[in-house]
């Protein structure tokens, strides 16, 4: 790659996909290219048509020659000033056009500088593809929206303008330009961009959307909560733009021998002139021995696998993630919110004899809707038939509620709340999970047993799991181990660790680590935060999870299914292989080349052939990385 196309990248402020400076640049070597090109068919055809005009044909190859040297020196002189990769293309160039110049081979000069110019353009505009992606990522972003005022007015305004905490009206067809969470209104939202959810999703007051969304239908009042580059698909672009500079560890290793290499390079060409006296030969193993199909062996299949993995609602913070995520051989479950759906809802009402089921349940629902306690918010939905006329309803220290219905006491709450009340209970049932009992005016009238449920997608996952070899399978919570047991047996998971604190959960899977495996760690909470950490891979449940095991995982489940951890191993398998096939190319093509150009295999025109064969294996590569985007891992 020339000095230019390194320097791509940062160019994502401009309004197109190049910057000004990166058009000019682009728009300068096209032309003389050009005007080279025009200058060697002109002397080839003196050359043919007029033989006495040799040297007038000699003269126009020497103007072609001078013209494509201006950017090929050019691109030299930048790449000594900042060394890498690229620069040794360029340098590499540069010797054979200077070499060619020393030898009175005016045409190999012109053609082949031109030649690498061509091939260099065509891998640009390869890059350029990647890019454009990124750019109509964060045109979605880039729309104009009614922000409400505090007075009730609207006015409209771009997305630069908005901040956390601003309310937002979305109509039907609107683009949600930031995340946030839905206070009124309720609507179906289209997130197949982001979370590859291809069924719109139902929203209303208390749901959470992220930018790039479609509001299909409804009327909506969104609370912004993060914007910008700290939004869903903020962080999505970024990690895309980090992708295109990804190098494997074989492009590590040969970037920190890079001086050695050219040094290699020289040797080989030099032996190739003492040896045969063949400047052709020695031409073309500098031409040959150019690591452009190296250097892009990673950049391309990384942006195309983090493409891939944003379109599954995976969000992967870095290239190497997925290459560590590939190598995992183990896999390590938080319980509460990750393998179940972290809500409890209400697994059985027990009346006391004379009770009716219903007045029981009516009762604690009502009483609910006055706590937000966990307990509270599974119970408060089930109210049905109207609201009862409750008075006086307050939290108890967190034992429970207490109101007034009519004349009599009520009271939702655990047993020892009935205690301090002076209420005589029946003995509590035998539960894994909360339970609490519902009195009113003095007479207890039954318990309420709620649970936690395990995902339904869970067992599915865990299983497809253990078929790409994932075999060792950990349940680590800090929940009692009876909870945890019903749980595990459910998933047929044998391994459990109950009423772990979140440092002793870093270190059992520190203890992992220790017996030899390399543990995928799944979790949503703060108390996951040390174990993501610490594990070979975090993934974090993204949707509903906590900022700081977000912030602290390698990847993100933005749709909360469980089945997309195996989506993940199987891209990052892919994607590695991907890599380890185009660094394969990469070196292979590049030593079977310099072979041939070094025993004058390649004939008169070695150099040309060399750059020629050069640019069939660097297209080779961008075409092996584009087959990444094709993967698709449709969810049964």
């Amino acid at each position: 790659m020339t000095a230019e196309a390194s320097t791509m990248p940062a160019a994502s402020s401009g309004a197109g996909l190049l910057s000004r400076s990166e058009q000019l640049s682009l728009a300068v070597r096209l032309s003389l290219s050009l005007i080279a090109g025009g200058c060697l068919t002109l002397s080839a055809g003196l050359y043919f048509l007029a033989p006495s005009q040799s040297d007038v044909a000699e003269l126009v190859a020497g103007i072609a020659a001078l013209l494509v040297a201006i950017p090929a020196l050019s691109a030299a002189w930048q790449s000594l000033r900042y060394p890498d990769l690229h620069g040794m293309t360029d340098q590499l160039i540069a010797l054979a056009l200077i070499a060619a110049w020393a030898a009175g081979d005016l045409m190999t000069a012109a053609l082949l500088p031109l030649v690498m110019t061509i091939g260099h353009i065509l891998e640009e505009r390869s890059l350029l593809g990647s890019q454009e992606a990124i750019r109509a990522l964060t045109r979605l972003t880039q729309v104009k929206t009614r922000r409400l005022l505090a007075g009730g007015e609207v006015e409209e305004v771009t997305t630069q303008d908005l901040h956390p905490g601003d309310l937002i009206e979305l109509r039907a067809g609107d683009l949600i330009p930031a995340d946030g969470m839905v206070q009124s209104g309720s609507s179906s939202i289209d997130a197949a961009s982001i979370t590859g959810e291809s069924v719109p999703v139902e929203v209303g007051p208390g749901s959470h959307v992220s930018a790039g969304s479609i509001n299909v239908e409804g009327l909506l009042v969104v609370k912004l909560t993060r914007v910008g580059e700290s939004s869903t698909l903020g962080r999505v672009i970024a990690l895309l733009q980090d992708a295109e500079h990804a190098k494997p560890p074989v492009t590590r290793l040969l970037e920190r021998h890079a001086e050695r290499y050219m040094v290699l390079v020289l040797l080989i060409a030099a032996g190739t002139w003492f040896a045969s006296s063949n400047s052709v030969a020695m031409l073309a193993v500098l031409v040959a021995s150019c690591p452009c199909a190296l250097v892009l062996a990673a950049p391309a299949t990384s942006v195309a696998a983090i493409a891939v993995a944003s379109r599954h609602g995976i969000l992967v913070k870095g290239a190497g993630f997925l290459e560590s995520l590939a190598t995992v051989d183990a896999v390590v479950f938080d319980k509460t919110g990750t393998v179940t759906v972290g809500q409890l809802r209400l697994e059985e009402a027990k009346p006391e004899p004379g009770v009716d089921q219903h007045e029981l349940i009516a009762l604690a629902s009502n009483l609910a809707t006055a706590s937000n306690h966990p307990v509270s918010r599974a119970l408060a939905p089930l109210a049905k038939g109207g609201q009862l006329p409750l008075e006086e309803v307050k939290e108890a220290r967190g034992l429970g509620v207490v109101g007034r219905l009519g004349q009599d006491s009520v009271a939702l709450g655990r047993a020892e709340l009935f205690q301090e009340l002076g209420i005589e209970i029946s003995t509590p049932p035998s539960h894994d999970g909360p339970i609490v009992g519902v009195a009113r005016g003095g007479r207890f009238l039954g318990w309420m047993l709620l649970a936690d449920e395990p995902r339904p997608e869970a067992r599915a996952a865990i299983a497809d799991l253990r078929e790409l070899g994932l075999r060792r399978q950990l349940l680590l919570t800090g929940d009692r181990m009876p909870v945890a047991r019903r749980i595990a047996d459910f998933l047929g998971l044998s391994n459990i660790r109950a009423e772990a604190l979140p440092t002793e959960k870093m270190t059992c899977v520190l203890d992992e680590i220790a017996a030899g495996y390399r543990p995928m760690v799944v979790g949503d909470g703060i108390n996951d935060s040390l174990a993501l950490k610490v594990g070979a891979v975090g993934v974090a449940m993204g949707a509903r999870g906590t900022d700081v095991a977000m912030a602290s995982a390698d990847l993100v489940l933005m749709t909360n299914d469980l089945r997309r951890l195996a989506t993940c191993v199987r891209l990052s398998r892919r994607c590695r292989r991907t890599i380890y096939v185009n660094v394969g190319v990469g070196l292979g093509w590049t030593v079977v080349i310099v072979g041939a150009a070094a025993t004058g295999m390649l004939g008169a025109g070695g150099a040309i052939i060399a750059a020629l064969l050069h640019n069939v294996s660097t297209l080779v590569v961008m075409a092996n990385a584009g087959r990444l985007l094709k993967f698709q891992d449709t969810l049964t």
